[in-house]
């Protein structure tokens, strides 16, 4: 904008300046003109008393020789023969004799052009009745005398005038275009998470307006956040009435394995509640991407949560399969988010897949990308996309499993996708990133295409506990 501001100023300035400094040197270089003629016909008209009283030739060459003409010698009287006699001149003619004639017959003043200039006749009566001629040479420096400079002094007044147009669009434009540059740049900051962006409201009427309308919806923003961290906090509170309740029945189990781990549930469950609860009212708008500033081994945290869900796998009769675990695998994703993503899918298995049914979970470590596989033998997802929309579910739970899953993918610059498994029933395959979230996903694009065909090792044995 500051740059179309300059040259919409250069253009019309340039446009004045030519519309007055054209015409106005014009009317210069005509002044000029008439100026030297001017003065050449008062020279040619202070010779005309001499002749009106005599004509001859000592008083005339005095005469001639008194005017500033005479006495450059640009200065020349024509008289006409007088009976029986000769034409008298004094002086150096220039002009023809057929403008001499031309000029006697009209009787009055006339331009004629010669080389170096011109010369003007002045037609003057003499008192015999004759038509005497006095001719004054006018140079072509004389007739151009003072317009070369005015020309100049017009064109360093037009540049003048167009540096002062460019100069002042220039700050023109820079009061508009700050503000608009930093209602720009709060906007990408506040797109980046970075709640406190606020924008100064300076600048033009309808800038200022721009920038109040953003400082109220940057506030709105904030206030819907923290209404939502205090709903979020308040609905997780509704849940330890229940939790107590669980508490209570389950220390009167009893002694015995499935006591034990019941307990143990409710304990973690009561935890995570109260994680969720202070969370919700003490986090901090986010401003870089989730688990970027943390990491975990993801085969330690898988190895863990399939030892809980093994016990529920043997008493229902379902066959598990865990490979890819053996060694050490660093992901930058917080251990909480990669064990609550791997719940929800496992919980998934459990509650969408009959009694019995087979799954399997496999994990591959690549150069630029982690591959977690969740597999079951069940009867699979009928759309797959929909079932990775929030908040969708086809079997009565809230549909925020998968959602749980993919957003910790999309954090590392990874994706999630639902196919058929070779199980028979549905796969859950979770990219993760181990790069920049700006630039893991071309990468594992990349690679995806041979990963997809190669096939995911079977050889370890059963899970079970």
């Amino acid at each position: 904008m500051r740059w179309a501001l300059v040259k919409v100023a250069v253009a019309v300035t340039l446009m004045v300046v030519l519309a007055f400094a054209v015409p106005l040197g014009l009317v210069i270089k005509e002044m000029a003109r008439d100026r030297a003629f001017s003065n050449a016909e008062r020279q040619a008209a202070a010779i005309g008393p001499t002749l009106s009283i005599t004509t001859d030739r000592d008083a005339l060459e005095r005469a001639v020789a008194s005017t500033q003409a005479g006495a450059a010698g640009r200065m020349a009287v024509h008289i006409p023969a007088p009976p029986g006699g000769a034409p008298a001149e004094i002086g150096r003619r220039r002009a023809s004799q057929k403008s001499l004639d031309a000029t006697r017959k009209v009787v009055r003043a006339y331009i004629s052009g010669v080389p170096g200039g011109s010369t003007l006749l002045q037609p003057t009566a003499l008192s015999s009745g004759e038509i005497a001629i006095v001719e004054v040479y006018v140079p072509e420096a004389e007739v151009t005398n003072g317009v070369a400079t005015a020309w100049l002094v017009l064109a360093g007044v037009g540049i003048a005038l167009v540096i002062g147009s460019v100069a002042v669009a220039d700050r023109l434009g820079v009061r508009m275009v700050r503000p608009a540059q930093r209602l720009a740049g709060a906007a990408h900051d506040l797109g980046e998470g970075k709640l406190g962006a606020r924008v100064p409201e300076e600048g033009p009427a309808e800038l200022r307006s721009a920038a109040v309308a953003f400082n109220s919806m940057a506030d709105q923003v904030v206030q819907l956040l923290a209404n939502e961290r205090e709903l979020a906090a308040d609905l997780s509170h509704r849940l330890r009435t229940p939790l107590t309740v669980l508490r209570l029945n389950a220390a009167s189990l009893g002694e015995g394995p499935a006591a034990e781990q019941t307990r143990a549930a409710v304990e973690q469950l009561e935890r995570e509640v109260d994680t969720i609860i202070r969370t919700a009212r003490e986090a901090k708008p986010q401003t870089q991407p989730a688990g970027a500033a943390a990491g975990c081994d993801a085969s330690e945290v898988i190895r863990e949560r399939m030892a809980f869900w093994s016990a529920l796998a043997e008493d229902e009769g379902r066959e598990v399969r865990l490979a890819g675990v053996d060694r050490p695998v660093r992901i930058p994703v917080a251990r909480p988010e990669l064990a609550a993503a791997l719940d929800a899918m496992l919980g998934n298995v459990f509650r969408h897949t009959p009694e019995g049914t087979a799954f399997s979970v496999d994990v591959h470590n690549g150069e630029d990308a982690v591959i977690v596989l969740v597999s079951d033998a069940g009867p699979g997802i009928a759309d797959p996309r929909a079932a990775l929309a929030r908040g969708s579910s086809g079997g009565g739970s809230t549909g925020l499993g998968l959602d749980i899953v993919r957003r910790l993918a999309e954090s590392t610059g990874g994706d999630v996708r639902l196919g058929r498994s070779v199980l028979g029933g549905t796969e859950v395959r979770v990219w993760i990133g181990l790069g920049t979230p700006r630039s893991t996903p071309s990468r594992i694009r990349g690679r995806r295409g041979r990963s997809r065909r190669a096939t995911p090792p079977r050889g370890a044995s059963p899970l079970r506990e």
